[in-house]
């Protein structure tokens, strides 16, 4: 069986690699910027569109409101990167918020920014890939037809992409984002110069259009309601952010220094963009609505259901490229492809969170697992499954994905400043240097204005998004406490009940007897072999016990085992109903009832095949009763395996290839030869 799978796995995730092999998985730079910051890059193709359909609902008038909320959010993002640029700093480890949290503020800080965090990086997997398929479903209807099969097919494809080594996934995620960002500096640039110096009159395809005001005339309260409402959306600009303080690990060393550095490159690349795409679409008069239908009016009537709002880049780069030239098609075909590969944000981030976690003992110890590729195989499976299902349940719908989205992120901002401010005033009590005093005392000033600035944008994000969705991600955060809670309780009883204690106690004290069972069917060789075995424990009693599910092969049993004159005392079992499994179970439970302080050990002949096929044609009953035995206390299993010739002549096989891969070598790697043992094998 293991042969069947092993070929497939190797054509889809690559050779195993060796665990000393860990530190050529390390990125550069120049490789990190698009694996860990592809998420808030590519925000920029919908984040824009965002807040303009936010606004629109007070009509056209309200479109001035938007370059002070592109100020506010480039205020903030500002904000952020300086407050995670001391992150990375003061914990390289890789933990990011949670360990910030919960070094500083306590487990359960430590938890819920876990929990936070865990549901975002779900979302912005479902998020990217659903605006992604969107975006490539306006030029191709097949996509747009199948929104939820395209969606979930690629998730699988980015998966496979992962599973193969963050470093290789790196390499191809890199082309298409720097593509996309050079795209959209070329076009800022060249709309500028358009607009500034050639004084060109740049219009969108929906600069003609008028937008129905659901709600005319907005002032006081409402308006201001509206403007956080947009401020909101327009956050998710900043959603991936703390993926680089969470990776650090992944870095190139100096780590620190290396993911400081692509943070604040990645936030000054993120804010050109968004600010100069709002910019643009305020210049070319670009017009967008909540409900494009009946609010987007064309000549006084409404569009009608029949009518594809693109997105705001789309529209800008038609506007300042000229509709169908080949620098459109190919800032179109750019930023459809980041999309997509902007969930590789959280495919980095969720298996290094996962890792960290399981470590802890929060989530299930095969999480801190690497994989063949070095890579934590068992995380980035499990994102993929939360995300296909998330996917499968809102229809790939990015509109309702998105009103879900950015809440966990801002939870884990919010607590992970404050506890930031803890280190610093924790380190500031016994710090005797000055010149250090002065740096912590910055430090410490910026992420207190970083939690301040942050906690309020949760306060907004919760008021406004809460019933638009926001309470699924809530759901989602309390779900992922209340699991990886319980999953610590189980570790941790675990690990009370098992601890040695200082003095023997009964339950390790050494057994006065132990009676040993031979399970017996019928006399043949794996029998034999077992009983032979059993005799060498030297046991204080040994016996063979059958089970009567046939009265003839019962009989055919005794006559043979006295024919052959087998020492070993035989045992037959009644069972009136043919189950060979509780028979056996009662009969071992009855020999620890009437002996508590004696051990039972049970002998389990077994034929192994060598086709995975051939197991198809036995009945497992050795497996189910091992299973079963298992939980019967004070009982010892021994598997006494007897290989048959096809299980020979499979070795025989394997061992006629150029390299065979012993038991094991999958996960260790193939052994190699050294040259001056091949050269003395030649001669």
């Amino acid at each position: 069986m293991s042969k069947l799978t092993d070929v497939p796995k190797r054509i889809l995730i690559g050779r195993a690699l060796r665990s000393d092999k860990l530190g050529e998985t390390l990125l550069p730079k120049r490789i990190a910027l698009p694996v860990f910051a592809s998420d808030p890059l590519s925000s920029v193709a919908y984040a824009p569109g965002e807040v303009l359909l936010v606004l629109s609902v007070a009509g056209v008038s309200a479109y001035h409101f938007s370059p002070w909320i592109a100020l506010a959010v480039v205020v903030l993002m500002f904000t952020v990167v300086a407050s995670y640029r001391q992150n990375v700093h003061a914990y390289p480890s890789g933990g990011g918020d949670y360990e910030v949290a919960n070094t500083n503020l306590g487990p359960k800080a430590g938890l819920t920014v876990a929990s936070a965090l865990l549901v975002d990086y779900v979302l912005t997997v479902a998020v990217s890939i659903s605006s992604g398929v969107e975006n490539l479903g306006s030029a191709i209807p097949f996509v747009v037809e199948h929104k939820t099969f395209c969606a979930i097919a690629m998730i699988v494809l980015l998966t496979v992409m992962n599973l193969r080594g963050v470093k290789e996934s790196g390499k191809l995620f890199a082309i298409p984002t720097y593509i996309f960002v050079a795209g959209v500096f070329v076009m800022i640039l060249w709309g500028a110069f358009r607009g500034a110096v050639l004084g060109d009159d740049m219009k969108a395809p929906t600069a003609d259009y008028t937008i129905h005001a659901e709600q005319g005339g907005l002032a006081g309260f409402a308006l201001v309601f509206l403007l956080l409402r947009a401020f909101s959306s327009g956050c998710a600009a900043l959603t991936g952010v703390e993926a680089i303080s969470n990776g650090v690990p992944a870095f190139r060393k100096p780590k620190s220094r290396n993911a400081a550095t692509t943070l604040a490159l990645m936030g000054g690349l993120a804010v050109t963009m968004f600010c100069g795409i709002i910019v643009l679409a305020m210049v070319t008069g670009v017009k967008m609505a909540e409900k494009p239908a009946t609010d987007l009016l064309h000549n006084g009537t409404p569009v009608g259901s029949g009518y594809t709002q693109n997105p705001v880049i789309s529209q800008v780069a038609a506007a300042v490229f000229g509709d169908g030239t080949l620098p459109f098609i190919i800032l179109a075909a750019a930023t459809a492809l980041v999309l997509f590969l902007a969930a590789n944000t959280a495919y980095n981030g969720f298996p290094l969170l996962g890792s960290i976690l399981a470590q802890d003992r929060y989530l299930p110890r095969q999480l801190h697992t690497r994989g063949d590729r070095l890579a934590f195989s068992n995380g980035i499976v499990l994102l993929a499954g939360a995300a296909v299902i998330l996917v499968y349940i809102y229809g790939a719908d990015s509109t309702r994905l998105i009103q879900l989205y950015i809440v966990g992120v801002f939870v884990s901002f919010t607590l992970s400043q404050i506890g930031m401010v803890r280190h610093w005033n924790r380190h500031l009590t016994t710090e005797k240097d000055q010149a250090k005093r002065r740096r912590m005392h910055r430090s410490r000033a910026i992420n207190a204005f970083g939690a301040t600035f942050t906690g309020l944008v949760l306060v907004v994000v919760l008021v406004t998004k809460f019933s638009h969705g926001a309470w699924v991600a809530l759901l989602g955060m309390v779900i992922f406490y209340v699991t990886m809670s319980a999953i610590r309780k189980h570790y941790d009883r675990v690990a009370d009940e098992i601890a040695a204690a200082d003095s023997p106690d009964d339950e390790v004290a050494r057994p006065s007897r132990v009676h040993s069972i031979v399970l017996v069917s019928k006399v043949h060789k794996p029998t034999l072999r077992a009983l032979n075995y059993a005799k060498l424990m030297r046991s204080d009693s040994l016996e063979a016990v059958s089970v009567d599910v046939d009265q003839a092969e019962t009989k055919a049993l005794r006559e043979e085992w006295e024919r052959r004159g087998i020492e070993v005392p035989l045992k037959v079992l009644a069972s009136p109903y043919r189950e060979i499994t509780r028979p056996f179970i009662e009969y071992v439970k009855s020999l620890r009832k009437e002996s508590p302080r004696d051990a039972v050990s049970v002998f389990i002949p077994e034929y192994v095949v060598g086709h995975w096929y051939e197991h198809l044609l036995h009945n497992q009953s050795a497996l189910r009763l091992k299973g079963r035995l298992l939980f019967t206390p004070g009982v010892m299993v021994t598997s006494v395996p007897w290989q048959l010739d096809s299980s020979e002549a499979a070795k025989v096989r394997a061992r006629k290839r150029a390299e065979w891969n012993a038991p094991g070598s999958v996960r260790r790697g193939p052994v190699t030869q050294p040259k001056k043992e091949k050269a003395a094998t030649k001669k």
